[in-house]
């Protein structure tokens, strides 16, 4: 079994990247669908908010902590190769590095870029918005189920 400070990496890397599985299966399972109820400019001008909310300490020390996180324990994992729970470690790492964080900055954070230059009562942001709703809803399932499986196989690392 993972011991010591390594074993305290792990819980956290499952605590961390949990919090984001959570945080990302909210939006995929009611967020998105409320502001896809709203009248486009109003879903536009709410997003907008949440998008500038996001980006704040509280949610970026948890979202980017995480990422560095995980970074550390797969650096870790390859050094020491302990003898049980490497496997579910990489793959939490991997996870979470490359289907929520890399997913995140290749096709969510281009959506909220293209969405922030668009005036919310203009015919091009009614326009955008359907589009922008199921694309970057598509996208965050992918990041909740990665974040979710990488909770997942640090959880499994530590049994």
């Amino acid at each position: 079994m993972i011991d010591g400070p390594y074993f305290v990496l792990t819980v956290l890397g499952v605590l961390g990247t949990g919090l984001v599985a959570g945080v990302f299966c909210g939006f995929s399972t009611f967020v998105m669908r409320g502001l896809a109820a709203l009248p486009p400019a109003q879903g536009v001008a709410a997003m907008r908010a949440i998008n500038v909310a996001a980006v704040t300490p509280p949610f970026m020390a948890v979202f980017l902590g995480s990422a560095v996180l995980c970074a550390v324990i797969a650096v870790v994992t390859f050094v020491l190769w302990p003898e049980e729970g490497t496997v579910e470690l990489l793959v939490g790492s991997v996870l979470y590095l490359f289907g929520s964080f890399g997913v995140t900055m290749v096709a969510n954070v281009p959506r909220n870029d293209a969405l922030a230059k668009l005036e919310p009562g203009t015919s091009e942001a009614a326009a955008y918005w359907p589009a922008y709703v199921r694309e970057w809803t598509m996208w965050n399932h992918v990041r909740t189920v990665a974040s979710a499986g990488a909770a997942l196989a640090y959880v499994l690392a530590l049994t």
